[in-house]
């Protein structure tokens, strides 16, 4: 006999990055030989296989300007602060936070006692900001899309 044999457990290998793969159930999941969508699967296969969709809705578009005026934000302290974003003290502006507040100089009052360590004037920089979220809305949990 030969020191070689088969291994009795199954095991699958790692799924190529950005997929996600769901394992059917022993003798379940698909009628016949071919799932809707997956192709041929073979009936000798006891582990088998079908990639799946994670799916999530999200407003691109409104991800899309957070993003930027996130960005605007680091320059702008950076700035404030004379100093890398690593170097730079613990500010927390929260855009949300900030929506919420239904009057402006109440939204300045806040964003000023964020800013009350730094030296350099940020009226300026409090004034641009609060035009910059004029119009944008508070972002919501994602939603599952519905197929």
């Amino acid at each position: 006999m030969s020191a070689t044999g088969t291994e009795t457990s199954t095991q699958l290998p790692p799924p190529p990055a950005g997929r996600v793969f769901f394992q059917a159930a022993p003798g379940g999941g698909c009628a016949g030989t071919v799932c809707a969508s997956t192709g041929p699967v073979p009936r000798d296969d006891p582990v088998q296989k079908r990639q799946g969709k994670v799916t999530v809705k999200y407003d691109r578009k409104e991800l899309r300007k957070r993003l930027i005026l996130e960005e605007w934000i680091i320059e702008q302290l950076s700035e404030l602060y004379d100093c890398e974003e690593e170097e730079m003290p613990e500010v927390e502006i929260d855009i949300d936070d900030l929506l919420e507040v239904n009057s402006e100089d109440e939204r300045a009052v806040k964003l000023q006692e964020s800013l009350i360590d730094c030296f350099k004037p940020t009226e300026e920089f409090v004034k641009e900001l609060l035009g910059r979220i004029r119009g944008m809305r508070k972002l919501s949990a994602p939603q599952k899309k519905t197929l």
